[in-house]
């Protein structure tokens, strides 16, 4: 994967077939009307809060505090806000394709009217994500609790998205075999990671730390897929993007910023596709019916099955159906009857003779997936 390729407003046409690992230069509703339509599947954005500061803030000792003032976090008003919200949200959900997901990160200033105009575009929102900052600025006034956190919201492109990518066994996995939960901790960025002006300020009042953009991407996004961040900033989402394996398209106004992303990205080493191979479970496998055990030879009509203890004895049927006396019906529908049971995963509960021992028909549905896998091959 290439480093950044820099295309400003004046650029007519992509100088690759697609535009992957590009950065557009400019604003970013003008910018992605040179996106094909459905061409993204991931949006991160990291929109201006409209912080609507006034007059410098200090501590207590009357320093100055290096906050968000610069001139593209300001707005004439709450409307205008709205109306560029409307805008990108809009320019965002034209080039996100149908199973794409999109993240946005904000603050109390302006997530909830974010929140609000996703939903009357027809966003779906999945879940909203706190991020618990572990080192958070203090409120130095004194007059308020101390902002310890941001929001995310994570949503589809339209309610039925449903075939989104949510790597959910492999974020179980790394975190101990338990359930990701929806707040997640981190550092705010600091140290090697910040980065820096020759006088030694922050470069981005509001540069994201690596960790924060890692976990999106390794929950909603597979290697090769494309990221979008139509504000792009200092390049996180692209450095990110391409340590992992993934493509991105970024949008940025401000030249200064463009330099540093661009430099940035280039000294990113990609990881080795081996390491970016993600585990899934059952859920993420090829469905497989009862009766394509039958189809390809697995399994012959006039089988008898068996439940772990024999309690029970069914006889499959030419149709794909099982059969326990004058009751009939799939092998989930049949072994909750026979259990009295509302649902039964009929895999796992019947089994066939081999050996002289019992085998849940389940492993007969691991050998068709492999056939069909290879079919598929």
């Amino acid at each position: 994967m290439s480093a950044a390729l820099l295309l400003d407003e004046a650029s007519s046409s992509f100088p690759r077939p697609e535009f992957h690992n590009t950065i557009f230069k400019g604003d970013c509703v003008a910018a992605l009307e040179r996106l094909p339509d459905k061409s993204v599947d991931v949006v991160f954005a990291d929109p201006p809060y409209n912080l609507q500061l006034d007059g410098d803030l200090r501590r207590p000792d009357q320093s100055r505090v290096d906050a968000v003032d610069d001139h593209w976090d300001r707005f004439e008003s709450f409307a205008a806000y709205d109306a560029f919200t409307r805008a990108w949200l809009l320019a965002a959900r034209r080039v996100l394709k149908p199973s794409g997901t999109i993240w946005v990160i904000g603050s109390y200033h302006n997530i909830f009217r974010v929140g609000s105009t996703l939903q009357d575009l027809g966003y779906w929102i999945l879940n909203d994500v706190v991020w618990r900052k572990t080192n958070p600025m203090p409120n130095f006034r004194g007059r308020r609790f101390q902002n310890a956190h941001e929001t995310l919201i994570w949503a589809t492109r339209d309610r039925e998205g449903k075939g989104y990518t949510f790597n959910y066994e492999a974020l179980k996995a790394a975190n101990d075999d338990t359930q990701m939960r929806s707040d997640w901790l981190f550092p705010i960025c600091t140290g090697a990671e910040r980065l820096k002006t020759e006088a030694g300020d922050k470069l981005h009042p509001t540069q994201k730390p690596e960790a924060l953009l890692a976990r999106i991407m390794l929950a909603s996004s597979r290697p090769g897929d494309v990221v979008l961040d139509p504000f792009f900033g200092s390049g996180t989402t692209g450095a990110v993007a391409k340590r992992l394996g993934r493509n991105f398209v970024g949008v940025e106004r401000e030249q200064v910023y463009i330099d540093a992303a661009m430099r940035r990205i280039a000294a990113v080493a990609p990881m080795a596709a081996a390491d970016l191979q993600i585990i899934t479970g059952k859920r993420a496998e090829p469905r497989i019916a009862f009766v394509s055990l039958i189809d390809q030879g697995l399994m012959k009509p006039g089988t008898l099955l068996h439940d772990a203890r024999k309690r029970w004895t069914a006889r499959v049927r030419a149709d794909g159906t099982v059969a326990v006396g004058e009751r009939a019906g799939s092998i989930h529908r049949v072994g909750a009857a026979v259990q009295g049971l509302d649902a039964c995963n009929g895999w796992t509960f019947w089994h066939y003779e081999r050996n002289g021992g019992l085998t849940q028909i389940d492993e007969l549905r691991r050998i068709a997936r492999l056939g069909m896998e290879r079919a598929g091959a």
